[in-house]
């Protein structure tokens, strides 16, 4: 499977005639509540289908669907993931990773949510210390995971999302809320964070080394939280090239180094210059209500954890 994928628009008219071609093969459907959203899984593919139900809080049958999902396999075909804009419904054809298949749930669910209810989303790990919230924002591949379950090994911290998480503006602060039941995470994390080999050896990891685990397991019931304030945003990068290590960001440069990164998220599903203006006035209030800071992750893992959580006055 490629690495990455590209988003194809369809029109509504595309959308009826692929739901004709592949609506007899799908055996299993499945409603996900993201964060209110009923984001409904059409499937052929058990496994996919297992995992939707471990990763995240079901929706009652009754409730109609807000997006949808249609998850199926095609014989010799190319792998595609297309996306009608109009009835928010995605097609991944020939996609078994289920990695991307909950990352474009989410996604399908932001993009309700930002047109429809003025709520945006961050692709980004959220946290609470004492009661003060703090994110990691990040480019693929900079280190959030890792650096996001080292916190959590720690007292006195608590998680709302490993890995998106939904941002309603309420008085003057940013409110971040969860947008998933149960973590997914990576088969290496225990050789970084010993604390969680007995969790890596009871989980079932797919091809990609990743696993959806229920985290309580390790950091207990009440470590886990619904929402938090945000009070801080960490943004991580990963650049030989600057021997900066760590320092603090303005509003403006915050906006800048996202929007660069194409908003730190890959599974933007439509990327257009109505959705591009939406996303940028989102992060410069978001950002104009946190301090924000800039960690370049090229030191080893521990040494930038050490950087990380003294910018958090953990101990």
């Amino acid at each position: 499977m490629a690495s990455k994928y590209e988003v194809e628009i369809i029109s509504i008219e595309d959308k009826e005639a692929l739901m004709g071609k592949y609506s007899e093969r799908l055996l299993y459907e499945e409603r996900a509540d993201i964060y209110g959203c009923c984001i409904k899984l059409l499937t052929d593919n058990k496994y996919l289908k297992e995992r939707w139900e471990e990763n995240f809080y079901p929706m009652s049958a009754y409730v109609r669907s807000h997006g949808r999902l249609i998850v199926t396999q095609e014989d010799g075909g190319e792998q595609r993931v297309l996306y009608d804009p109009l009835s928010k419904t995605a097609f991944l054809i020939n996609v078994d990773y289920y990695g991307w298949v909950k990352s474009i749930a989410l996604s399908v669910a932001g993009d309700i949510l930002e047109d429809e209810h003025g709520i945006n989303s961050v692709h980004g790990a959220c946290i609470s210390i004492a009661g003060q919230g703090a994110c990691l924002i990040a480019p693929s591949g900079t280190g959030k995971t890792t650096h996001t379950y080292g916190l959590l090994r720690l007292k006195g911290v608590s998680a709302i999302s490993d890995d998106w998480f939904f941002v309603r503006f309420m008085a003057d602060q940013d409110v971040a809320f969860s947008s998933e039941k149960n973590f997914y995470i990576q088969a290496d994390i225990a050789e970084i964070w010993g604390e969680y080999k007995s969790l890596v050896d009871k989980a079932e990891f797919d091809a990609k080394g990743r696993a959806v685990v229920n985290i309580r397991w390790i950091v207990g019931k009440g470590k886990i939280f619904p929402m938090t304030p945000l009070n801080m945003a960490i943004l991580l990068k990963r650049d030989p090239a600057d021997s900066t290590v760590a320092k603090k960001l303005t509003t403006s440069e915050a906006v800048e180094y996202v929007k660069k990164e194409g908003f730190c998220n890959p599974h933007l599903l439509v990327k257009d210059a109505r959705k591009t203006l939406l996303r940028e006035r989102f992060f410069k209030e978001f950002f104009s209500r946190v301090d924000s800071y800039l960690v370049n992750t090229m030191l080893p893992p521990v040494e930038t954890h050490k950087v990380i959580k003294e910018i958090l006055k953990v101990p």
